[in-house]
């Protein structure tokens, strides 16, 4: 049996999905619109709390979008240090817009409204002009982590003080939403723009979302066209993300519960450790003492038990839950981890 806990875009699309995909009414949505796409879309900007929302092919392609949208080349865009737009997404801002990134903050995945402020650029000509703020919920390198309503709110609203965009990269908001409560809308209103991908642990085979008010989304509209991310009869895919939206935000809970006990299984045996009360969402970072061995040499050893997980540091391993993975998977891992410090201790 296969335990591939590198990432929730390891999903399948179920049995169930797959009939939908088949059973569905397309068109081709550049020249006359689909149908099933529109649908999507409308559900999606509804759930998000937004006018308007449009469809992509990718979470990367959904973030550039953004900030092609936002942005015209030789502004600046600040960004959290370890954000997926500056780390995952190939200099992207650069190479697609002509933007730099100025970044702040650390791995906690937070950033400080205060130097949110000081990062803005003064309305001088030797400057580049901070024209967008971007923010990420949940953090993905900071282990899956919710921040906090009330900092990401205060970061938001430092944009909203100075007259600059905010961009919500909400690859995992599903996540957030499910962790904390609190309704995709109540985070997105403190943004103009948000990001959701529909691939990772709602589990659709491809796509994600971008949304915003009419103005950004005519703008968005003209972006996704020069990045070749308007397609025909996407409804097939469309269909597929739709019953994701629709069936598999609530069902986190149980990867949020087996991430923790993930986390406590692993960090009690020898040469691992894992703060388990950091454990928010579906993601569980386990350290590798360094005399034991390093984070990568544990994770090929693991492989060979056909247990799959990825490296994030010299030390570190992420252990992404989702809805392919359950309770056998997990004593899979735990009995492979077991033998492996047993060996190596």
């Amino acid at each position: 049996m296969r335990a591939d806990f590198r990432s929730d875009t390891v999903t399948q699309p179920s049995a169930a999905m797959r009939a939908v995909m088949l059973d569905v009414e397309v068109g081709d949505d550049v020249l006359d619109g689909d149908p099933t796409v529109r649908l999507l879309e409308e559900e999606a900007a509804a759930w998000l709390g937004k006018p308007r929302a449009i469809f992509v092919p990718s979470g990367t392609m959904a973030n550039q979008v953004a900030l092609g949208a936002w942005t015209r080349p030789g502004d600046e865009i600040v960004c959290q240090r370890w954000a997926h737009i500056t780390t995952y997404e190939g200099g992207a801002p650069g190479y697609l817009h002509g933007v730099q990134t100025l970044t702040i903050g650390n791995r906690s995945g937070r950033m400080d409204p205060q130097e949110v402020r000081e990062a803005i650029r003064p309305d001088f000509i030797h400057c580049p002009s901070t024209t967008l703020i971007c923010l990420e919920q949940t953090h993905n390198v900071a282990g899956g982590v919710v921040i906090p309503m009330e900092e990401f709110a205060a970061v938001a609203a430092v944009g909203k003080e100075h007259g600059i965009a905010v961009h919500l990269d909400g690859a995992r908001l599903a996540n957030a939403v499910v962790a904390s409560g609190v309704p995709a809308s109540d985070w997105t209103s403190h943004v103009d723009s948000v990001s959701l991908c529909l691939s990772k642990g709602l589990g659709a085979p491809v796509g994600s979302i971008v949304a915003g008010d009419d103005a950004f989304i005519e703008r968005a509209l003209r972006v996704r066209k020069r990045l070749g991310g308007w397609m025909r009869q996407a409804g097939f895919l469309a269909s597929a993300a739709r019953m994701a939206l629709r069936d598999n935000v609530s069902r986190m809970t149980l990867d949020h519960a087996l991430a923790r006990q993930l986390g406590e299984r692993l960090g009690a045996l020898p040469g691992l450790s894992c703060e388990v009360a950091g454990i928010e969402t579906n993601m569980a970072m386990v350290h590798v003492e360094p005399e034991f061995m390093t984070a990568a040499a544990f994770a090929a050893e693991l492989a060979k038990h056909d247990v799959h997980v990825m490296a994030m540091g010299p030390q570190v391993l992420r252990f992404v839950t989702h809805l392919d993975v359950g309770s056998p998977h997990l004593e899979q891992l735990v009995a492979a981890a077991t033998e492996i410090t047993a060996v190596h201790a």
